[in-house]
């Protein structure tokens, strides 16, 4: 007899992105590990991105809980002149606090009134739902993932009612996101925002983050331990034929781009290199694919790179890993922000099973930069370092001509999404 776990994640198919993967991916294994999912999620998501090819993988054996849910993005769309089917953009609230006064109060609103997200009209709802459901069917084991981190706030009101074991997992962090600086708190709300976070860190059975940055932020905040699931990827996802490598020296982005990411060091160090190299300059394709902000495509374009770019605005999942599979050189721009040392981005580890050579922007003394030089797929450079840039760039570029572009990365498969669901369960086990 399976046991049971409830799940409970705004990010579900046929939304898209990175934050539909974890659970998505996670919960496809963990049938054969003896747990049978039951997915809780909206029936009726504003999410930034749809993928309908996702709904294929939702393995036979979830059950999944739907229920309406009410977000006042429509109200944000009316007070900002934004068109009513307009998909926000990940890191929108960047973007929107240092744009005009009506993008500045919308953010206030956002940071001082819906706390901890816009999802927050969802929490009383779904408790009152749940809480039916679970003395009618016995369960094993919830987890909430977050962010929203009202999906944590659920599963905080079903612990007070019901003596069921709680995990919950901070796929990113609360307060100590990048963005949290920038929601122009009072000091009622931000001690409102510390308060719940507290409340969870402390009322959970288990915490569990993707990096050890993260954990130690965590830490900080709450005196017990964290644990460290990192995010993976899904072999079978690159059951594919190989398919034939770009003419061109492309460098290609897959997934949301957005302004804190913007390399802007990178831009000018292709611009120099093209600039004294002719070659370069005829070759280069910079191909972004997703959402991409615009601050990136002006930085392109000041560099005087626009020829070399290539927009593709969305694929299906595999369809965009069969793309990068094609490039030359995978870029993994990280956030120019303070928690940035614990960010490890969900699309590092299918960069790495795709055995291309990885561009990374970002602290050389970060989590991500450790993983890169323990798999040896790639280079970490830091924010500044143009002529690092440069120097990596031009020696890519010179064994892409010769043909010898090429690296055998070790040890990543650790990272399989089946391996990190079996360390789930031994979670549990212990």
């Amino acid at each position: 007899m399976k046991k049971k776990v409830l799940i409970i994640t705004y990010y579900w198919p046929p939304s898209g992105g990175g934050g539909v993967m974890r659970w998505l991916k996670m919960s496809k294994f963990l049938p054969d590990l003896g747990w049978q999912p039951i997915i809780y999620t909206p029936e009726n998501p504003d999410s930034s991105v749809t993928d309908e090819s996702l709904i294929q993988e939702i393995h036979k054996d979830i059950v999944e809980l739907k229920t309406p849910i009410w977000e006042p993005y429509h109200l944000y769309r009316k007070l900002s002149g934004t068109k009513s089917n307009t998909k926000f953009k990940a890191g929108y609230i960047s973007e929107a606090s240092s744009g005009n006064w009506k993008n500045k109060l919308s953010v206030f609103i956002r940071g001082n009134f819906l706390i901890p997200d816009p999802r927050r009209f969802w929490i009383r709802p779904s408790i009152k739902y749940l809480s039916n459901y679970l003395k009618k069917n016995k369960v094993d084991l919830i987890i909430s993932t977050g962010p929203p981190h009202s999906m944590h706030l659920i599963a905080l009101g079903l612990k007070k009612k019901f003596d069921i074991p709680w995990i919950a997992d901070f796929r990113d962090p609360w307060t100590d996101i990048d963005f949290y600086s920038k929601l122009k708190l009072t000091t009622w709300a931000d001690k409102k925002h510390h308060k719940l976070e507290s409340e969870v860190l402390t009322k959970a059975d288990y915490i569990v983050t993707v990096s050890p940055g993260c954990a130690t932020d965590l830490e900080k905040i709450v005196q017990r331990k964290i644990e460290i699931i990192n995010n993976g990827y899904d072999p079978q996802d690159f059951n594919f034929e190989k398919a034939e490598l770009d003419k061109t020296f492309t460098i290609s982005h897959f997934g949301a781009f957005n302004k804190d990411r913007n390399p802007i060091s990178l831009w000018t160090a292709l611009k120099e290199i093209s600039e004294n190299n002719i070659e370069f300059k005829s070759s280069l394709r910079i191909q972004l694919i997703g959402q991409t902000d615009d601050s990136v495509i002006d930085e392109i374009q000041k560099n005087n790179l626009t020829k070399n770019l290539i927009l593709i605005e969305h694929l299906p999942h595999k369809k965009g890993l069969i793309q990068l599979s094609k490039s030359q050189v995978l870029l993994l721009p990280l956030n120019d922000s303070p928690n940035v040392k614990g960010i490890l981005p969900g699309k590092m580890y299918e960069y790495l099973a795709l055995h291309k050579p990885i561009l990374a922007i970002g602290p050389t003394d970060a989590d991500y930069a450790k993983i890169i030089k323990e798999t040896s797929s790639g280079t970490p450079l830091d924010f500044k370092n143009i002529q690092g840039i440069k120097e990596t760039v031009q020696n890519y570029f010179d064994l892409f001509q010769k043909n010898k572009l090429e690296i055998e990365p070790s040890s990543f498969e650790k990272y399989s999404r089946k391996n990190l669901a079996k360390e789930f369960i031994d979670l549990l086990q212990k």
